[in-house]
Order: C-alpha cells, then sequence, then structure tokens
C-alpha cells in the first residue's frame, strides 16, 4: 500500500522558518522523483521544488533562495526546509512521487504565515 505522509506544518510569524516532511512506503523511493507542490485558496495547485531520483534539485522562482528540497532515500523522506518564510507562502502543501506514468500524491499539510 502506497503512502505518501507529510508533516512539519503549522503556524509561524512573517520571517520564521519551517521544516516540512515526507515520509513515503510502499514503493521504491530511491527511484522516484519527488516534489513539493502548494495550494493557497481560491487558487490553483502550484510547483514549489523537485528533487529527481539522481538527486537533481529544480525551484520555482518564487521560493528560489528561501527554500530547500532535499532527501534521505535510506529513511524513504523527502524534505522542504523554508525559510524566511512570507504570508504569500499560506497554503496546503502536498508531497508528489513521480516515476514515469506513475503518480502518488501525499493529503497535504498546512502551511500558515501570519503575525
Amino acid at each position: 500500500q502506497v503512502q505518501l505522509v507529510e508533516s512539519g506544518g503549522g503556524l509561524v510569524q512573517p520571517g520564521g522558518s519551517l521544516r516540512l516532511s515526507c515520509a513515503a512506503s510502499g514503493f521504491t523511493f530511491s527511484r522516484y522523483a519527488m516534489s513539493w507542490y502548494r495550494q493557497a485558496p481560491g487558487k490553483e495547485r502550484e510547483f514549489v521544488a523537485t528533487s529527481s531520483a539522481g538527486g537533481i534539485t529544480l525551484y520555482a522562482d518564487s521560493v528560489k533562495g528561501r527554500f530547500t528540497i532535499s532527501r534521505d532515500n535510506a529513511k524513504n523522506t523527502v524534505y522542504l526546509q523554508m525559510n524566511s518564510l512570507k504570508p504569500e507562502d499560506t497554503a496546503v502543501y502536498y508531497c508528489k512521487a513521480v516515476r514515469i506514468l506513475t503518480t502518488y500524491w501525499g493529503q497535504g499539510t498546512q502551511v500558515t504565515v501570519s503575525t
């Protein structure tokens, strides 16, 4: 049974930091590209960052320099370190696993950046 379980979301003040985790099970984690997406209220889900199976990383322009994606294949976990958070980063953050034609999504974790 495939599972992607996100954690680490919460309420943080502008300028603060959070670290999201996504624990995977039920598939060969190391062979999958792992990504983070987010969806703000009333908006489309958007790409945030990705780590290929080989460890190549890409970021959306809106988070470049502030967010860092990393993965630990031994723990089947992908992380998203978020620094210098802004109110516009408020969204539900989703973990996604992709390999060829197979895609898995997590259930999401809420991140709220507010005073």
